[in-house]
């Protein structure tokens, strides 16, 4: 007699009530799916993590209190045989990248089709990463982007090209709203790469910024 199918054991992690019951409703009419526990925003997803230890983590990046960013990060060091599922409307490659280095075991957008986010889920739980087909797409853009230029990911110390962008732009002077619009982005993700350009370079304001910019020659001081 075969042994009966592991189920799937999922943590809930979205600040829309409306949202979680519709994922419920679906993942509920799956016999190895069983969803163990409900959170309203990061600091919850933590603590139901410790106290649950589900399989799954299906957690939001957008919440009150605690981003889902970090509570990726605390999750995958307090229980790191609970593998993060991202589930979001956030299709940036900030986002993509910083959720991936936190942990996360895959990426999913919201409004996809319910079989994809199943699979997802299956495909996690079996120790496998999915990540949803324009996001790979993305991420397999990087990777090579990182293969072919080396060099000039050295020069700028790690930084991505759009990073490298951004730091000249806000070099030049140009605000938050005129960098977005000229790189076709929300001003929410200018302020994560000024944000993570900061991190990586240990820099603290524009001067800083200004400062480094003329030392690699992205600009050039007007005389």
């Amino acid at each position: 007699m075969p042994a009966p199918a592991r189920t799937i054991r999922v943590l809930l992690a979205d600040d829309h009530t409306i949202l979680r019951e519709g994922i419920r409703s679906l993942l509920v009419t799956h016999p190895d799916i069983t969803v163990v526990g409900e959170a309203k925003d990061g600091q919850e997803a933590i603590q139901k993590t410790i106290e649950l230890n589900p399989d799954i983590v299906l957690m939001d990046i957008s919440m009150p209190n605690v981003s889902g960013l970090e509570a990726t990060r605390v999750i995958k060091q307090k229980c790191p045989n609970t593998r993060v599922l991202i589930l979001t409307m956030h299709d940036s490659d900030e986002y993509i990248f910083q959720m991936l280095e936190a942990g996360a075991s895959g990426y999913v957008l919201k409004g996809t089709a319910s079989g994809d986010l199943v699979s997802a889920i299956q495909a996690v739980a079996e120790g496998q990463s999915f990540l949803y087909p324009s996001v790979a797409k993305k991420v397999v853009e990087e990777y090579l982007g990182r293969g072919s230029q080396p060099a000039e990911r050295d020069k700028f110390d790690g930084l991505t090209e759009r990073e490298v962008e951004v730091l000249r732009l806000v070099a030049e002077g140009k605000t938050n709203q005129e960098i977005a619009d000229q790189l076709f982005l929300s001003v929410k993700t200018v302020q994560a790469h000024r944000a993570h350009i900061m991190e990586k370079l240990d820099l603290h304001d524009r001067v800083d910024l200004v400062k480094y910019a003329l030392k690699k020659g992205l600009i050039k001081l007007e005389t």
